[in-house]
């Protein structure tokens, strides 16, 4: 009869008994003791917990909308961010940017400023961590250096604990980039060739200023108004399927509500506009709509079958970013 053979044991190094379990590499042991590496033992967790996907990242910060905007929506703008504990020493500004030089995720200017680039790859499923993160690696950078792309960890601020939340968010659109220098007319070389093709594969877009969140953009066929709003989902389809067989959805004369973006928990309905409407012509009938919207959101009961039929239009016509 055949011995049995040996089977190794388990190692009897202590486990970690604080219940706090610090992020450490992959392969290395993990800390809690149970002679495993962290990915296979702890790190499970750590992964689970941090790619869960956060429907509305955005939540509880002053302009929602609008961050929800620059994230999908806007090429080019900025908005300065206020530190609920306020600015490191040697830190002069923190600026919001959707898109940074490179890509980067963030970047601590020679003069000492930082900015934070919101049109990113997010490495976990809440954008709100992964940008909590960038920005308190930026705000001890040394100047003149970018921050790279990392995995926060699980139980990282997020950018609902790092800002100033009765502070207001103000985005300022631009026509190009040069928001990333503090002197682009100083531009040589290939930074200002970079710069160049940045500023000619931005559509012109312009924020409105009698509504909250709502963007006109040009391209070459026809404008369009992008409109991210706080409403919930089903509400807001309704109150536009009403006001659609109502003939009460359009901005006017040849302009037609034609579908809907849905982007981080909120919808973002969108209308075509005639090539010759600029962003000023759209500003009254914009606040128009917003009061019909508002008393219709009010209605309750029922869809009718021509509502129906509206609401499930705009359904297969809703487009959802990630």
């Amino acid at each position: 009869m055949a011995k049995k053979r040996a089977t190794p044991t388990q190692s009897k190094a202590p486990r970690n008994s604080t219940g706090e379990i610090p992020v450490v590499g992959a392969r290395e042991p993990c800390p809690c003791g149970s002679g495993r590496r962290y990915k296979a033992c702890h790190g499970r967790e750590s992964a689970h917990a941090v790619t869960e996907l956060v429907q509305r990242p955005f939540e509880g910060l002053p302009g929602e909308c609008d961050w929800v905007a620059l994230r999908e929506l806007v090429p080019a703008a900025t908005a300065e961010l206020t530190l609920a504990g306020g600015l490191p020493e040697g830190v002069p500004t923190v600026t919001l940017g959707t898109v940074l030089p490179m890509a980067w995720p963030g970047l601590r200017r020679d003069t000492g400023g930082v900015l934070l680039g919101l049109q990113n790859d997010v490495v976990t499923g809440d954008i709100s961590r992964d940008l909590a993160d960038t920005l308190s690696r930026a705000l001890t950078a040394e100047p003149g250096n970018p921050v790279e792309a990392r995995r926060p960890a699980a139980d990282g601020l997020r950018l609902q604990d790092l800002l100033d939340l009765a502070a207001p968010f103000v985005p300022e659109v631009h026509s190009g980039f040069e928001f990333w220098l503090e002197d682009a007319e100083a531009a040589t070389g290939e930074v200002a060739a970079s710069l160049e093709r940045a500023n000619q594969a931005a559509i012109p877009t312009v924020r409105l200023t009698e509504v909250d969140a709502a963007y006109w953009c040009q391209t070459p066929e026809k404008n369009h108004l992008r409109w991210v709003m706080p409403y919930p989902e089903d509400d807001l389809l309704d109150a536009l399927a009403r006001l659609h067989a109502a003939g009460a959805s359009s901005l006017g004369a040849n302009t037609r509500l034609v579908g809907s973006f849905r982007a981080h928990g909120l919808v973002a309905p969108v209308w075509d506009l005639p090539v010759g409407m600029p962003a000023d012509e759209v500003e009254k009938p914009a606040a128009q709509f917003q009061e019909r919207l508002t008393e219709t959101l009010a209605v309750t009961g029922p869809l009718s079958a021509e509502e129906r039929r509206a609401r499930s239009g705009f359904t297969n016509r809703q487009i959802t970013l990630r």
